[in-house]
């Protein structure tokens, strides 16, 4: 008899054992070889020799395609490879710079470093220049500081939203723009002079 598997919830997701109604399927090993082509009956009693459950991984495939596993295990398998999946696909998150209309070059670098650190990390950036007061006044210093940055930032960046205002603020948003990162990164230079080549 072929044991029933956990995992309610999950195991709905997956035809397993009896609930799989193709034949023939095409069936792979617990190391994921396949054993050939052969009826649902004799794949069946396979996994009743086998202790293992019999698990419909591709319906869709001609012949669809089933393993023999225990599914327990595959499950644990299933949820392992998300949670890698998702580990790889960081979601990006939006850091934000403060930034002031008539800040130092010294503070403005401070920060430009800090934005290209989240850059390189994957995350967004959202600059933000307040104006106090009667600074409101001068508010082409605050689009200078934020193109600054975006000068700066250009070589890895692209801009998401072009500086606005939001109240007493200026806000521009910068993401990561790929394949620009080494775009400028020459390639390994020569220690020939140009026009010599070796033969």
């Amino acid at each position: 008899m072929i044991k029933k598997a956990k995992f309610k919830q999950q195991e709905k997701r997956y035809r397993i054992n009896a609930r799989i109604f193709a034949s023939p399927l095409r069936v792979l090993d617990v190391e994921g070889k396949q054993i050939g082509v052969i009826s649902k009956d004799e794949a069946l009693k396979l996994a009743q020799e086998q202790e293992l459950d019999l698990v419909e991984i591709a319906p869709t495939a001609k012949p669809p395609v089933a393993k023999l596993i225990d599914f327990n295990k595959f499950l644990y398998q299933q949820a392992k490879k998300k949670q890698e999946e998702k580990k790889k696909a960081k979601n990006s998150e939006t850091k934000e710079i403060r930034l002031g209309p008539f800040m130092s070059d010294n503070d403005l670098q401070v920060m430009i470093r800090r934005g290209r650190e989240f850059l390189e990390s994957g995350d967004k950036i959202r600059l933000v220049v307040r104006f106090r007061g009667r600074q409101i006044t001068r508010s082409e210093f605050g689009k200078g500081i934020i193109n600054k940055v975006v000068e700066a930032l250009a070589d890895i960046s692209k801009i998401d939203r072009e500086p606005h205002f939001e109240g007493r603020q200026m806000i521009a948003m910068l993401s990561v723009e790929k394949g620009k990162k080494h775009e400028d990164e020459d390639p390994q230079p020569s220690s020939e002079p140009a026009g010599e080549q070796k033969e």
